[in-house]
């Protein structure tokens, strides 16, 4: 009998963990407004109630989703001629988003391959004579971080004013580089959302993903590769990672260069200037910043790619190392394939993230039953571009997955200008010819389930 309070007791106390766990989700999600897909906040739900001693531990540490309420945004509307036309609503959206205007540029080159980069990547880097600003999510402790790392080092000793801020988890990841050289030799570096840096805040899980080089303010080297090896001549005997990356000069590095003094100002927790902006005509071709993440109200790269679907007329053509989309975005692919517009979708046959590749089969097999081709090439493929008509290319950091378009910090360069439209869907073009035609498998009771389990723990937010 006595078991009997005991128990009671036990259960009341374990009620009140589940209460104040929820009331926790309540409050974050909503007075903070983290606004989840229903499918995630179920998910938080359902680990909270079933497992509130892990569940509210892992919501304060992994839960934040966004770091901005929703707000009035200026409405950054070019007077182009052009405004009132189907060409110009990117911008328009892009501008009710909170996004800077358009801004012209000038000597775009897209990188070919590794090589191509690399030398690219020391051009920028060696026109520097005032200040050089670099962001990336991993510097690898290997000849090509090292090459980097000494390079910069000689550029900070030579009186150039040198920061360089690297994603926290993405050092681990690298190895661990050595940065206290470089910053021995005047450079300064910060690292974004260190690990174990206030983890109450629940900011441990929000990863600067952004890849970009600005020197002076006027040139920018741009894309998906990180400092490592793999990304540009090959690490231990292995073949190089395939990535797309370009570099130009111009305005719009400028405006590159704005998007750095933002996470810098993240990162260090120094002030950071106010950037006033007025409509003004650009010169063609022009392009546009495109950052999306948890500094931002909406998820803003997500809201172009899903709307650009619905728009597209012709032909999307992407490529990404990794396809785990959300449902307003399969919707909107299938969707354009099922109204005739020619759907590419070129992936790595296998990629790094094993995980990855097994959640990816549910949507490419509702992608290919709408009548969309999926292409797998032989290689890992990291490149992040979709292309679509001759309208629009966005090329950048974010793959379509639900990491990169609804937690991570990223950055996308939107361009318009037909001819370099044309020039992205080359490059992606060119590596479909080397592609495998995806076959959908009904897969067995056993494999789907691993598929769904795999989605549901790895991919939801």
């Amino acid at each position: 009998m006595w078991t009997n309070p005991l128990l009671m007791e036990v259960l009341s106390l374990h009620g009140l963990v589940v209460v104040i766990g929820l009331l926790v989700y309540v409050f974050a999600s909503h007075t903070l407004q983290q606004r989840r897909n229903p499918t995630a906040a179920i998910g938080w739900v359902l680990v909270i109630v079933f497992i509130p001693y892990v569940g509210l531990p892992l919501y304060l540490l992994f839960g934040t989703r966004k770091l901005v309420r929703s707000r009035s945004y200026p409405q950054f509307i070019s007077p182009d001629p052009d405004i009132a036309t189907d060409a110009a609503w990117p911008r328009q959206l892009a501008a009710a988003m909170g996004q800077p205007p358009a801004e012209s540029y000038q000597d775009l080159h897209i990188h070919a391959d590794g090589a191509q980069a690399l030398q690219a990547l020391w051009g920028v880097i060696d026109s520097a004579e005032r200040e050089l600003n670099l962001c990336s999510f991993i510097i690898g402790r290997d000849a090509m971080g090292d090459a980097l790392l000494a390079r910069l080092i000689g550029k900070a000793r030579a009186g150039i004013k040198v920061r360089l801020l690297l994603d926290g988890v993405g050092r681990m990841m690298g190895g661990w580089p050595n940065l206290r050289t470089l910053e021995s030799a005047g450079a300064h570096i910060a690292l974004f959302v260190p690990l174990l840096h206030s983890p109450i805040k629940g900011r441990f899980n929000l990863r600067d993903h952004r890849k970009l080089v600005v020197a002076d303010g006027v040139r920018l080297w741009c894309g998906g590769r990180n400092f490592a090896a793999e990304y540009f001549e090959g690490a231990r005997n292995q073949e190089p990672w395939r990535d797309l990356s370009f570099d130009l000069c111009g305005p719009l590095a400028r405006q590159a260069g704005e998007l750095f003094e933002h996470d810098w100002s993240f990162a260090t927790g120094s002030p950071q200037a106010e950037i006033k902006r007025t409509a003004q005509a650009v010169q063609q071709p022009f392009a546009q910043i495109i950052a999306s993440g948890p500094d931002q109200c909406d998820d803003t790269v997500h809201a172009l790619l899903v709307t650009a679907c619905f728009k597209a007329r012709n032909r999307i053509v992407a490529a990404t190392a990794y396809f785990v989309p959300s449902d307003a975005l399969l919707m909107a692919l299938s969707l354009a394939a099922r109204r005739g517009v020619m759907v590419d979708l070129i992936l790595p046959g296998r990629s790094n993230h094993r995980m990855a590749d097994l959640a990816r089969h549910r949507a490419l097999r509702d992608l290919a039953a709408a009548g969309a081709r999926v292409w797998l090439v032989p290689y890992m493929l990291h490149a992040k571009a979709v292309v679509f008509d001759d309208a629009l290319a966005m090329v950048g950091s974010a793959n379509l997955d639900a990491r990169s378009l609804f937690l991570n910090y990223e950055l996308m360069v939107a361009f318009y200008a037909a001819t370099d439209v044309q020039r992205f869907a080359g490059w992606i073009e060119g590596h479909r010819d080397e592609a495998k035609r995806y076959e959908a498998r009904t897969p067995g009771l056993l494999r789907d389930l691993t598929e769904g389990l795999v989605l549901w723990l790895a991919f939801q937010l």
